[in-house]
């Protein structure tokens, strides 16, 4: 295989090969408007995220005016079709120069785009070096951090397990159903049912509660206010900064915009007329994608649960809607399948494969910086003591864990399927480089 590497379609170095091989260009560019037919050839209608829809990453590029030199789109081709797409951007963390993925943690997970199948067919060298010299016109950074990429098997391959290294990080749970009921008995206990009707029962007693799906339009903006004001309320009850009290704020006011090329969807439960809680979500083919939740603060209503009971009328829509997957980027206590998820890093100018993994990951992906700094997406969770040796006072230590990301669901036609990534464990520290 010829690796050609092309820099913004000016600069290139080719490898000397027989003629009969397949021949990989690699090219660099900074403007999205160059890869838009190679992303939506890879895209197709199969994305695993929001930041794989070009409409949506367009729009954030622009409401976050990114300036055109840190956006960075490494495409590369196999015999002049569209191989692989890595869309990233950079920007400073901690006086670290860092590139990952446009929306970061707004969305459950994201990934290069690829042609899966072409790319299964490659042997395990030519995948490592296809990654490499997609990667090695990346200049200007100290690190990639590729966040909550999932483990894609095709045919028995990983496709992404020579993209850097791995450590085990979140947990994946997926169920498939095929229809409401089924979801509903296997997914909810009759306890938990009958908690649920408890409360519901509770919020029905304060008045009359309605439901209904928005989509983007005149009072789009007035609902957004009243997310973001339930939002901001909960954050300040946790004692956290909000994280959309800045410039992101306006990428979601733009998505409701006409022309934005996101098909957003708002679900909204109310109580007497009054927006007790909201979900707002992205439409993407047959995939739908939560990225935020909100409910009333007030302690009255909460007693009914007014999350939980949007929650519900919500997945009891989807099926009817014609949606395959639901993710709504949240927790889910059960379910009928789990895989361990992992974290990757890549030292910049070299590919270590992240070597055998006996279950389905979903990984994180940076590149280690000369500053040693963590991943931005873990913490710290509480610290425990350490044993004492010498009879002191023992210090403190505390093990890196990631934070709860992501729950979907799906329907379809033949049935639902639903994922949920929690936490491997209380205690667990095992990581995998």
């Amino acid at each position: 295989m010829a690796i050609h590497t092309l820099i913004d379609d000016e600069q290139h170095l080719a490898l000397p090969v027989p003629a009969q091989r397949a021949q990989v260009v690699v090219r660099l560019s900074h403007k999205l408007d160059d890869v838009a037919d190679a992303w939506r050839t890879l895209a197709g209608a199969d994305v695993v995220s929001p930041g794989q829809d070009i409409g949506f990453v367009r729009t954030w590029i622009g409401a976050l005016t990114i300036p055109e030199a840190d956006q960075f789109f490494l495409t590369a081709e196999l015999d002049g079709h569209p191989l692989a797409l890595l869309p990233v951007y950079r920007r400073r963390v901690k006086g670290v120069r860092v590139l990952s993925f446009f929306p970061g943690d707004h969305v459950g997970c994201n990934a290069p785009l690829v042609d899966g199948a072409r790319l299964a067919r490659m042997g395990s060298v030519e995948r490592a070096a296809l990654w490499s010299a997609l990667l090695e016109p990346l200049t200007g950074a100290d690190m990639l951090y590729l966040r909550a990429v999932p483990e894609t098997l095709i045919d028995g391959v990983d496709i992404f397990a020579e993209l850097g290294q791995s450590l085990a990080a979140e947990t994946l749970y997926r169920s498939v159903f095929a229809n409401w009921d089924e979801a509903n008995t296997t997914q909810r206990s009759k306890s938990r049912r009958k908690h649920d009707r408890q409360q519901g029962e509770r919020l029905e007693a304060l008045g009359e509660v309605s439901f209904e799906e928005i989509k983007a339009g005149p009072e789009s903006a007035d609902l957004l206010e009243v997310l973001f004001r339930q939002r901001a309320a909960r954050f300040r009850d946790m004692g956290i900064a909000d994280p959309f009290a800045c410039s992101v704020r306006k990428f979601y006011n733009s998505t409701i915009a006409a022309g934005s090329g996101v098909d957003v969807r708002l679900h909204v439960l109310r109580l007497n007329g009054e927006i007790v809680a909201m979900r707002y979500n992205i439409a993407n083919g047959e995939r739908m994608f939560c990225l935020i939740s909100s409910m009333s603060d007030c302690q009255e209503i909460q007693t009914g649960s007014p999350g939980k009971q949007c929650l519900l009328r919500v997945m009891q829509t989807v099926f009817d809607a014609g949606f395959r997957v639901f993710d709504l980027k949240t927790r889910l206590r059960s379910a009928e399948a789990r895989s361990p998820p992992s974290a990757a890093w890549r030292p910049p100018g070299t590919l270590a494969a992240s070597g055998s993994r006996r279950r389905s990951r979903r990984t994180r992906r940076f590149s280690h910086s000369p500053s040693g700094c963590a991943p931005a997406c873990t913490r710290a969770s509480r610290p425990r003591p350490a044993r004492r040796t010498d009879g002191g006072q023992a210090a403190q230590i505390s093990r890196m864990r990631p934070r709860n990301q992501r729950w979907a669901g799906s329907a379809s036609r033949r049935g639902c399927q639903s994922s949920d990534t929690v936490n491997p464990g209380k205690g667990t520290g095992r990581s995998k480089l």
